[in-house]
């Protein structure tokens, strides 16, 4: 079955960010764009949102937490705000009307759920927050990160297999949750160890079907005392469920930390240098 619907997890709280995300959703902190040939600045979720939309999908859920209504007011449309841009007159203000127009016409054509988690009670818990939304397979995305090449979205989408992992090659894979593979099969998942079995770490970017949240349901706090995606995707490999990875060998950018919000400006910065599309 192809997915239809996104579940974008934006919960977290961001401490490593502080002072800056204490009232600024770090899912909210801008990075560089092109659009009409010109630099912008946008968020990094509404990056990745319209990156989904451009891809085909017209139904999200939004997993936010507390302090994130940031989020909700920037995917609530402000025509008023359009006016009195094109008001102006000037052309700078016409382009960033369009601009906002553009992104406003993609939410609204959009399907938009809001789902609160409560306490930051880790990934796995934050879909399984969204179970009311799910319907059949869907998609789940990390509001703080996104890969440039949006190739493979289409390609989850299209995959024929059960659960399907975006995985990357990575130097130190002991932050990471991490894919031991045989082929493209993934037989193996665990969750930041100590002494890594593979050097695929896993992004997080994942195709599940709509039965997998129960494995969410049978998983106990693991790592940092949250309940761990990885662990249930270990029970879903555990009970004969087919896991595929795609191996991504692009460009990774998050911004959970002032080291990665800095290397993603970089990255976006050469992007746009280059005439790149990122959104």
């Amino acid at each position: 079955m192809t997915p239809r619907r996104v579940v974008i997890t934006a919960a977290g709280l961001g401490t490593r960010l502080l002072p800056a995300s204490k009232e600024i959703p770090k899912e909210m902190f801008p990075v560089f764009a092109m659009y009409d040939g010109e630099v912008v600045v946008k968020p990094l979720l509404q990056i990745i949102f319209e990156s989904f939309y451009d891809a085909g999908f017209r139904e999200f859920c939004f997993v936010v937490g507390r302090g994130k209504r940031a989020i909700e007011d920037h995917f609530t449309p402000d025509w008023s705000f359009v006016e009195w841009l094109r008001a102006r007159g000037t052309r700078g203000r016409e382009r960033l009307a369009k601009l906002l127009e553009d992104f406003y016409r993609k939410v609204e054509g959009s399907h938009i759920v809001w789902v609160n988690q409560h306490e930051p009670l880790g990934f796995g818990h934050a879909v399984l927050m969204a179970e009311p939304f799910i319907d059949g397979d869907f998609i789940v995305a990390a509001g703080d990160t996104v890969l440039p090449s949006n190739s493979f979205i289409g390609d989850m989408a299209s995959m024929g297999s059960e659960v399907v992992l975006i995985v990357k090659k990575v130097e130190d894979p002991r932050r990471y949750g991490v894919a031991v593979l045989q082929g493209d099969k993934v037989v193996k998942v665990v969750e930041k160890p100590r002494d890594p079995p593979s050097s695929y770490a896993i992004l997080p970017f994942y195709r599940f079907p709509g039965d997998f949240l129960k494995y969410l349901k049978r998983i106990s706090p693991g790592t940092g005392g949250e309940l761990q995606l990885t662990d249930a995707i270990q029970l879903a490999i555990d009970d004969g469920m087919d896991v595929r990875a795609i191996i991504y060998d692009g460009e990774y950018i998050d911004i959970g930390s002032p080291e990665t919000y800095l290397r993603a400006l970089e990255v976006f910065s050469k992007l746009v240098r280059g005439g790149g599309s990122n959104g």
